[in-house]
């Protein structure tokens, strides 16, 4: 691939942030319960600084972005996701934010595998292992909300 396909990549990246972040803000303004209200602000927040991280990518020269050529991301391979939809069940948009960190997480790790520059490589290692944490918190919430335990 060549620069300017990574920088579409970013692009694309830079998109979905933005999607994850209009999600969980909305979900965090009708969510009741404090602590749920709490995670998908932080959340929201934090998807904000990757886009802003990304977006200092794109501001960069297309001769800056030091990636291998030979590296395959696959990143257009992504399996379809359902459009998010702020009305959905709890359960449901809980299933749907940990399959966009997942997608996410594997995205940033592609894109870490293939940086030629060590501070690119950093970055991008750093996103994956947020997004890894957003999954983490997400799977615990839907594992108490779904695996309720009873006698």
């Amino acid at each position: 691939m060549n620069a300017e396909e990574y920088r579409k990549i970013i692009s694309n990246a830079i998109d979905k942030e933005v999607e994850s972040y209009t999600f969980y803000r909305s979900t965090a303004d009708k969510v009741k319960d404090p602590a749920l209200k709490k995670l998908f602000g932080e959340l929201a927040e934090e998807e904000k600084t990757h886009r802003e991280v990304l977006q200092a990518f794109l501001t960069k020269d297309v001769k800056m972005l030091h990636f291998d050529a030979s590296y395959n991301y696959r990143v257009v391979d992504d399996s379809a996701t359902p459009k998010l939809n702020p009305d959905m069940k709890p359960v449901d948009g809980l299933v749907l934010a940990i399959k966009k960190e997942l997608a996410a997480m594997q995205m940033y790790t592609q894109l870490a595998k293939g940086s030629a520059n060590p501070e690119q490589r950093m970055v991008f290692e750093q996103l994956a292992n947020m997004e890894r944490g957003h999954k983490a918190r997400l799977e615990d919430i839907y594992v108490n909300m779904t695996m309720v335990e009873s006698w």
